[in-house]
């Protein structure tokens, strides 16, 4: 079975892709999609992807998946090992959770700010096929709420190693593309979140925490 990969090298969220493959072994193709000249708009990659977004994985069985959560529940489903959704319901339920509000505090949160701000983006304030003006107070509530993300996790992570369930998981590998896209708005990991700064340098011990 060929899986192929529809990746962009400078995004956050085919990145999260690409990090779980990795973190599974599963060999695949990558097929870069540039999304500053606006190829993911293109006819040839919305017969792909409709919804024009990255990232997609591709198998030659005919399966197409277009977002995150049915790639992560497929490569699960397919590549059991290592496990990364948990294996009681106590463990799927806490890295369920706090994975999404790693998806909604933080990866939201600072699209919001950066997507409602960056003259490069001023007709799409929303990924997707469809664009939407900027509203500029949208940019500072997702700045504030970004910060408060990053308070958030330097709490939990007090005396953890990992983000929910006491090992490694999804939940890790989504904080991890959140913290290290919060650049773009100009937030980084400094003294005020010492819990997150000693996670963070955990996590980049990780091989595929590089790609």
């Amino acid at each position: 079975m060929t899986i192929t990969l529809y990746d962009c090298a400078t995004a956050p969220s085919p990145r999260r892709a690409r990090i779980l493959l990795a973190e599974k072994g599963v060999a695949h193709e990558t097929v870069e999609i540039d999304l500053r000249s606006g190829e993911q708009l293109g006819d040839a990659y919305r017969r792909l992807n409709p919804q024009c977004t990255v990232p997609a994985l591709r198998c030659d069985d005919g399966l197409l998946l277009t977002d995150n959560a049915a790639i992560t529940a497929w490569l699960e489903a397919r590549f059991p090992e290592p496990n990364m959704l948990g294996e009681t319901p106590a463990e799927k339920a806490e890295i369920a959770s706090w994975n999404w509000r790693v998806e909604f505090e933080g990866l939201l949160a600072i699209a919001e700010a950066m997507r409602n701000r960056a003259p490069a983006m001023a007709e799409r304030a929303l990924a997707g096929p469809v664009n939407y003006a900027q509203i500029p107070e949208l940019a500072e509530r997702g700045q504030a709420r970004a910060r408060q993300f990053f308070a958030t996790l330097d709490g939990r992570l007090a005396g953890r190693d990992f983000l929910a369930a006491d090992r490694f998981s999804i939940a890790d590998i989504t904080a991890v593309v959140a913290v290290d896209f919060a650049r773009v708005i100009k937030l980084r990991i400094d003294e005020q979140v010492p819990e997150l700064q000693r996670w963070r340098a955990g996590m980049a011990l990780r091989p595929a925490m590089s790609l």
